[in-house]
């Protein structure tokens, strides 16, 4: 980090707020190499931590910054590892406060960009949504308002691209504990001042959980994708070799490229499988809805949903 980037940094934090000239020396200073290290994103860390009214346009570069570090900052590009993720959930709890608005905001936009991150990221970011849409006030960085009494639109949306984020449990897809929270959203807010938005997440995410598609190679881990990278990146191997690890890597590959079909079930046959509601899945959902006492107008949406997606089947 150089003496200036800390320089700027430091008095950011001693004024308690940050001018849009000194954002634009941190983004000079920060990025002349082209990459934001650890000691500038704990610098940058800091200054957040210090301001008590940050401006829009500090939001905006503190998410591109620490999402920048978190996402870029080593390879695989795009993926988190554990000590960044570790990295983050320390940064955003220094200060001994509830997570603020533009924290939430980066955990998010790293959750909904990332290619994949690790379970205890997932497991913090969707404990801190649910906690800050339940009790958390105040304004969101898009210009809408955080309630805690009702769910609000803004509410909706950052709870909709943490759920069908990419790194989210299954991606561009909902899992049960993301539709358990839905469940726990509704439970516990006021439904007549809920925005309207708010049912239709409900119907969404949890149908989707109960009968929507997610591949099973939709994400892969970090380390997975290194031993990938190595393995294509390797010119050195023998043709034997390289269709041995080929197998492995690829086992469809070989089905594919002489002729052979695979044995494993179609695109068309696992959508539809997964469309149907399994006994399993009825028992959760009836305890889910036995938890409120009662079938109220969301379950009653979600009921209607589920049966018209069969008539329609």
């Amino acid at each position: 980090m150089s003496m200036h980037f800390a320089d700027i940094a430091r008095q950011a934090a001693q004024d308690g707020g940050i001018s849009r000239e000194e954002i634009l020396a941190m983004r000079h200073a920060g990025w002349a190499d082209g990459r934001m290290t650890r000691a500038e994103a704990e610098a940058i860390f800091a200054a957040q931590h210090a301001t008590s009214n940050p401006s829009t346009e500090w939001s905006d570069f503190f998410v591109e910054a620490i999402q920048q570090h978190v996402l870029e900052g080593s390879e695989p590009r795009g993926y988190a590892s554990e000590d960044e993720a570790r990295w983050l959930v320390d940064q955003v709890r220094a200060d001994g406060k509830v997570c603020s608005m533009t924290e939430l905001e980066v955990l998010t936009r790293i959750i909904e960009k990332a290619q994949n991150v690790p379970e205890m990221l997932k497991d913090y970011v969707l404990d801190v949504l649910e906690n800050e849409v339940l009790t958390g006030t105040g304004p969101t960085r898009d210009g809408g308002e955080l309630s805690d009494t009702h769910v609000s639109e803004a509410e909706c949306k950052l709870v909709r691209r943490v759920i069908f984020g990419q790194a989210s449990d299954r991606p561009a897809a909902v899992s049960r504990r993301e539709a358990e929270v839905l469940f726990r959203l509704k439970d516990k807010t006021e439904h007549a001042a809920n925005a309207p938005e708010l049912k239709r997440l409900f119907v969404q995410g949890v149908g989707n959980y109960l009968m929507g598609f997610s591949s099973a190679s939709g994400q892969i881990s970090r380390e997975r994708a290194i031993e990938l990278e190595a393995f294509v990146a390797d010119n050195s191997a023998s043709v034997g070799r390289f269709m041995g690890e080929m197998a492995v890597a690829a086992p469809n590959a070989f089905g594919v490229i002489f002729g052979k079909k695979s044995s494993a079930p179609s695109r068309q046959d696992q959508v539809a499988s997964d469309a149907a509601v399994t006994s399993s899945e009825n028992e959760w959902l009836d305890a889910q809805i036995a938890l409120n006492g009662k079938v109220d107008a969301y379950d009653q949406a979600l009921l209607d949903f589920i049966a018209e997606e069969y008539s329609a089947a």
